[in-house]
């Protein structure tokens, strides 16, 4: 699922990252860095593989109690199942209900807690909170998943939102669509300081920054989406990782 199949230079890579934070370094805490979270900073596979799990032990189901991170190749949980080595009838059968249950589960704090953070994060971040930059996360995630997610920055040693210089933007209704809450916050962000880079894995959110912040270096991770059919816009380029 990660990296979606693109050949992407490491070398291309490292000269994107430090760009980035060449920029953040300028600026200091005039700057903004922005970063999304699922499927950015955050890998949410452990997260979908315990509740197909926990579905599968509650119905009695072997191979989807089994279910691990690296079962999860898309965001379609029936791939999942048939990825845990369940014959196709079953899948058939039981996706509905999976799906149900997934989603009851899957926008909580109780879950997000599992989610670990992508591979070079931990380590870019904090090179950015040291050039004194400020950073932004700004994410999809509803209130009500707050503290799950400050569990889970805490759990794998991402900078903790403190208000001051680590801002945590979380979309205030749930019934919001993220593409809406995006835009949103592109207004908050302009009250913080000047957007010098910013992170995200969906096509729409990354060439949404790219439009309002044409000075900025967008960034898109090429990690996993919700394969809705939008090209990526003209001079945002990808990253597989944080990891130079």
């Amino acid at each position: 699922m990660y990296a979606k199949g693109l050949a992407i230079s490491r070398a291309l890579q490292q000269r994107i990252l430090d760009d980035a934070s060449g920029r953040a370094r300028a600026l200091g805490r005039g700057g903004v860095v922005v970063f999304d979270l699922d499927s950015t900073l955050f890998d949410n596979r452990p997260r979908q593989a315990r509740i197909l799990a926990e579905f599968g032990a509650l119905r009695g189901v072997a191979a989807l109690a089994g279910c691990r991170a690296e079962h999860w190749t898309s965001w379609f949980i029936s791939d999942a199942m048939r990825q845990t080595g369940l014959a196709a009838e079953q899948v058939s059968a039981l996706a509905p209900a999976a799906r149900e249950f997934w989603r009851e589960r899957f926008f909580t704090s109780r879950y997000c807690v599992d989610d670990v953070p992508i591979e070079g994060s931990v380590e870019y971040v904090a090179e950015l909170v040291a050039t004194g930059t400020q950073i932004a996360y700004v994410t999809g995630r509803h209130t009500g998943m707050g503290e799950g997610s400050i569990a889970a920055f805490a759990r794998g040693g991402l900078p903790l939102p403190d208000g001051n210089t680590v801002h945590l933007l979380l979309k205030p209704d749930v019934a919001k669509h993220d593409d809406d809450w995006k835009l949103e916050a592109h207004g908050l962000l302009d009250r913080l300081g000047t957007v010098v880079a910013a992170f995200d894995n969906e096509p729409a959110h990354i060439n949404g920054y790219r439009a309002r912040y044409p000075e900025a270096l967008s960034v898109h991770l090429a990690t996993d989406d919700s394969e809705r059919p939008i090209p990526i816009a003209a001079g945002v380029p990808s990253i597989a990782d944080f990891v130079r």
